[in-house]
């Protein structure tokens, strides 16, 4: 046996203090766990921007995103360098979903960037324009 010199009851008790320790640590974990996920992210509180339904995307485009509450919002298009080119439109959204259509024959072919913004969030997604 390890313990020599330890009585068997000696050792039954430091077993169940450990144990006991043990627990109490779990126990502690998860109340920290629980305070902490209190303040998570409501995403509710966010829009989504969906990716375009073509690549590469040319001519008219269908930018679609949703909401779930009526906010001001801006779709803004960026370039390579996520630098504003243009404004595509700014204004309030509806509940659900919202689509905002676009001509892509304005801009020269390339990589760019459509971005959504409101007051709490940005959003950005890339897209490769290809007019012919």
């Amino acid at each position: 046996m390890l313990l020599v010199g330890y009585s068997f009851y000696d050792v039954l008790i430091g077993v169940l203090y450990a144990s006991l320790a043990l627990l109490v640590l779990i126990l502690v974990y998860r109340k920290l766990l629980n305070h902490l996920a209190r303040n998570a992210v409501k995403h509710e509180d966010y829009c989504q921007l969906y990716s375009l339904e073509v690549s590469p995307a040319k001519g008219q485009l269908a930018f679609y995103f949703t909401s779930t509450m009526v906010r001001p919002f801006k779709l803004l298009i960026l370039d390579s360098d996520m630098k504003e080119l243009q404004e595509v439109v700014a204004q309030d959204c509806k509940v659900g979903g919202n689509i905002i259509r676009f001509d892509s024959s304005k801009l020269s072919n390339g990589d760019y960037f459509y971005c959504l913004k409101t007051d709490n969030q940005k959003i950005s997604k890339k897209m490769t324009v290809l007019n012919e």
